[in-house]
């Protein structure tokens, strides 16, 4: 153990001093986005849930990822908006390593939902006469718990490596915990901590990744050679999910290269905004493109909140 390491009980959330001066812009800013998030996603699921039309492998995918959305908002937004109108911001050992969990596991649970609706989007495309027979209840109910109970346990293994870690400082550089962070904090050598989060982080990330492009690439080929009616019909059917995908790629990227980067020498209203992208972005989108491109749900929106008998 290094000489200066410390079982520190609190954490120093340093990127809010560096955007004081905007913090009650940015509380109500981000009380609206928190709001219309919870909103969204929650119409979203009593949608899906209430009408037997809806109870399809598609929409159940898609109120799992409006149900990740609503826990991982939850998990982030009221302890940030209380932090910006704080004088200290100070969150305990386990507050924070909770605080991780709840992003980590969220990020995780929505990479797996993406990966779990290419395949029944690659399913209904590749093979239309035996969609029902892959994508039964048994199968639906197998993968939506799989997509849930693997990235908490690996986020899970994650953190109690990281708790056992000395640290030399309690300063991280973000608004809200994350796992590097800490790691970068330990006096001692983390090669087992990085070594076993780079394997763990393959199963849940690279692999869902690479699924992903093989999944649309096998679209691609099936529908090369299809007519432009089918092409157009499947493109519509796809594109929700591809621009769900893409927007949590891109998130997440801008997420992990600002973990690598020394964010002294980055704006830091940008770096803040960057950082917030995974926890904010996808939540937004995923209401908006699912609430307003797919017909289906799109109707039933409309009728809730038009047909006063709807909510009997």
């Amino acid at each position: 153990m290094g000489e200066n390491a410390t079982y520190f009980l609190v954490f120093n959330l340093t990127m809010f001093l560096k955007i004081e001066v905007y913090r009650y812009p940015a509380f109500v800013f981000c009380l609206l986005i928190y709001c219309f998030i919870m909103f969204a996603n929650l119409v979203v699921v009593t949608v899906i849930s209430r009408e037997k039309s809806l109870h399809e492998p598609m929409y159940v995918f898609i109120a799992c990822l409006s149900f990740n959305a609503l826990y991982g908002s939850a998990g982030f937004f009221p302890r940030f908006l209380m932090d910006l109108l704080a004088d200290t911001h100070l969150i305990s050992r386990p507050a924070c390593f909770i605080q991780v969990y709840t992003i980590y596991s969220f990020v995780g649970c929505d990479l797996m939902i993406l990966g779990v609706m290419a395949y029944d989007r690659y399913a209904a495309v590749c093979y239309p006469l035996h969609y029902h027979r892959k994508m039964n209840l048994n199968t639906v109910v197998i993968l939506t718990v799989v997509t849930y109970i693997y990235p908490f346990v690996i986020v899970t293994t994650c953190i109690l490596l990281s708790a056992k870690l000395p640290l030399c400082d309690n300063k991280i550089h973000k608004v809200y915990c994350a796992n590097w962070n800490i790691v970068k904090l330990s006096c001692v050598p983390t090669a087992l901590n990085n070594m076993v989060g780079m394997l763990l982080s393959t199963t849940v990330v690279f692999i869902p990744l690479l699924f992903v492009l093989y999944t649309y690439l096998r679209i691609v080929i099936i529908c090369w050679k299809a007519s432009s009616e089918y092409k157009g019909k499947t493109f519509q059917n796809c594109l929700p999910h591809i621009i769900s995908f893409t927007t949590f790629c891109v998130a997440s990227f801008c997420d992990v290269m600002l973990s690598r980067i020394d964010l002294e020498t980055v704006n830091p209203v940008l770096a803040v905004i960057l950082s917030m992208e995974v926890v904010i972005i996808t939540p937004i989108v995923n209401p908006l493109v699912y609430g307003l491109k797919l017909p289906e749900i799109r109707k039933h929106i409309f009728k809730m909140f038009l047909t006063p008998k709807y909510c009997n």
